[in-house]
């Protein structure tokens, strides 16, 4: 979530008025936003994310550097962005998953649009295909931010975004060789997070569900000391294989079914209820209350392990990642928009 005192920070200004902050690695301006500017904004994103991540802001002044805020026209297109159309935008153009967020602030009066792009944790992200006027994204490309600009990655970047990609993977394996060295390659198995399998020589010797395997401690027979309230398989000969495509249809059903919405069908269903309601209060409400993150309400629907497990290593959000909400996240926004015309109407009185 992105926090107003770091935005205010941002935006400080000198005696003169023009702002404090230069651009820079982390930090991108612009006057106004505008969707005719789209494919211009996502090589920003690529850079950000190839690099440290930062904050493309709109709503200030070129040369000199002043806090004017958006116009009208430029919030009326802002409120309008759909998170989800952005992301699959991203996922069209370039190779992985960049990370972002999005927030509106009012400062001194004045309105602000705000991009947050996250470092990537697997680098390079590299364009799929040539996009924008006059092809500024192009096929093949890779672009970083450097200094107070973006443009494409040089030698010495790409070079130790190369580098550090080996070495992990290289630190990857030299992890494993050492655990099987321990155990021995007889008593070695292979166990297939993104399968939920584990493997011995040809054989598949046990399938489980995710969240199952999550909870279970494997011993070896002859080993077994009983305590209670543990959760324990001990494990006597082969165990018979479970489709595991059954087994990711059934989670996935009962979390749909769980959390049935939309984020636009949320919004379909709260207007519903408020005809005269903003689509922008729905989306206002949710990052407010926070309500992504309260599994009462709302769930990440991950389209597959390795955006689970990206979140669960960096807490970061995969930005192509929807969340899919419930019956009370509609009541809930509900009641605060009521309250909130009910506070109003009363202070018009």
């Amino acid at each position: 979530m992105i926090e107003k005192s770091t935005i205010e920070e941002i935006l400080r200004t000198t005696d003169s008025g023009y702002l404090f902050h230069r651009e820079g690695q982390e930090l991108e301006f612009k006057e106004q936003f505008n969707f005719s500017g789209l494919a211009d904004y996502f090589r920003d994103f690529c850079a950000f994310s190839n690099n440290k991540g930062g904050y493309l802001i709109f709503g200030i002044q070129d040369s000199p550097r002043i806090p004017t805020g958006l116009s009208k026209s430029s919030i009326d297109q802002f409120e309008k962005i759909d998170p989800e159309k952005i992301t699959g935008y991203l996922l069209n153009i370039f190779s992985g998953n960049i990370s972002w967020e999005q927030a509106m602030f009012v400062i001194d009066g004045k309105k602000f649009g705000v991009f947050r792009i996250f470092e990537v944790s697997v680098k390079p992200i590299i364009s799929k295909k040539d996009e924008g006027k006059d092809q500024i994204i192009k096929n093949g490309e890779i672009y970083f931010r450097y200094g107070g600009r973006t443009q494409k990655i040089q030698y010495p970047e790409l070079e130790a975004i190369i580098n550090k990609r080996v070495e992990h993977n290289n630190s990857q394996w030299l992890d494993l060789m050492s655990k099987i060295g321990k155990a021995g390659p007889e008593n070695a198995a292979i166990l297939d997070t993104e399968k939920s399998i584990i493997e011995k020589e040809n054989s598949k010797i046990l399938v489980v569900d995710e969240k199952l395997a999550a909870k279970l401690k494997f011993i070896k027979e002859g080993e077994f000391v009983e305590k209670k309230g543990a959760t324990t398989l001990k494990l006597v000969g082969d165990v018979v294989p479970i489709d595991r495509v059954e087994v990711i249809k059934k989670v996935k059903e009962d979390l749909i079914k769980q959390f049935p919405f939309s984020a636009q069908q949320l919004a379909g269903e709260v207007k519903k209820l408020l005809p005269d309601c903003c689509t922008n209060d729905v989306w206002r409400i949710i990052r407010e209350n926070e309500l992504k993150k309260n599994f009462d309400y709302s769930a990440y629907n991950f389209r597959n392990k390795q955006q689970e497990d990206d979140y669960k290593a960096s807490g970061n959000v995969p930005s192509v990642c929807p969340s899919i909400y419930n019956k009370n996240a509609i009541d809930f926004i509900a009641n605060i928009i009521r309250q909130e015309k009910n506070n109003d109407a009363q202070h018009r009185i």
